[in-house]
């Protein structure tokens, strides 16, 4: 059985492209890897066996074979843009003349996340992202606090001022990939789902998965976008191409009962 969906079947847009001449074809079920120790996180059900359910199988390059599993360049400026660190940093915010920084917080299982940036605001302008982690607001620990007490602590606080320790997109990765000849990376999506991969593109040897959400086209966010859109972005970007993505049903999970119209109006897209 093939791994990969049938591209006549999609009925959407394409980013696929040909198949790469002469690559390996061997598959390889790999399971634990892409997302390791899930369970502490969000109160979800990450057990193997869901992961197994949520995140097809994808193929590898044998080892010891000739093609490049992670063409990596170091050149690539959507790359540095697009690095996730999972790292933690300080961010110092100032209040705008609304009195408001431009945040939008979602609660799950006793932290504290970003779920919109809007365009602009000083939350875009100091760098925060969708799906950073607010670990602390003014030295105050955000762990057990619910989005209302969240968003009440930072409207009382001082408009010059607020640091917060943030971690930095906990669920995500970003994955550098190679255009072929016809300029497609070998992916296809579908309001802004990853639906199907090309076999042995660039895509599925450095392990896109289906079923994960694109969130940001080097370093530059896309949530929100048409699918039109994000396909201009990809065909305007160089030969090398960072994706950073999540997981499709976490994202679900963090965006829960926020209005479609609130991300595709005020989420900040700017570079």
């Amino acid at each position: 059985m093939s791994l990969y969906p049938s591209l006549e079947d999609m009925k959407t847009d394409q980013m696929g492209c040909a198949p790469f001449p002469g690559l390996p074809t061997q598959a390889s079920p790999v399971l634990g890897t892409v997302y390791p120790a899930l369970e502490p996180y969000m109160g979800l059900e990450l057990s193997e066996e869901v992961i197994r359910l949520n995140m097809p199988e994808y193929r590898l390059a044998p080892s010891g074979g000739s093609a490049m599993v992670a063409p990596l360049s170091g050149q690539s400026l959507g790359l540095q843009k697009a690095q996730v660190t999972n790292a933690v940093r300080q961010v110092v915010l100032c209040k705008d003349k609304d009195n408001k920084i431009g945040l939008r917080l979602k609660e799950v299982n006793k932290g504290i996340f970003v779920a919109l940036v809007v365009s602009q605001s000083p939350a875009a302008l100091a760098g925060l992202r969708f799906g950073d982690q607010i670990l602390q607001i003014n030295g105050i620990n955000m762990a057990g606090f619910s989005m209302e007490k969240a968003h009440d602590l930072l409207k009382k606080s001082a408009p010059e001022a607020i640091a917060m320790a943030i971690r930095d997109r906990p669920f995500e990765r970003a994955i550098t990939l190679h255009k072929d000849s016809t300029g497609c990376l070998g992916f296809q999506f579908k309001d802004q789902r990853i639906c199907a991969l090309v076999k042995d593109s660039s895509a599925a040897r450095n392990g896109v998965l289906i079923d994960h959400q694109l969130l940001e086209v080097d370093g530059q966010n896309v949530i929100g976008l048409s699918d039109k859109q994000i396909r201009d972005i990809i065909q305007q970007a160089g030969n090398v191409v960072t994706i950073t993505v999540m997981p499709r049903f976490i994202y679900q999970h963090m965006v829960k009962k926020m209005a479609g119209s609130l991300i595709k109006g005020l989420m900040d897209h700017s570079l």
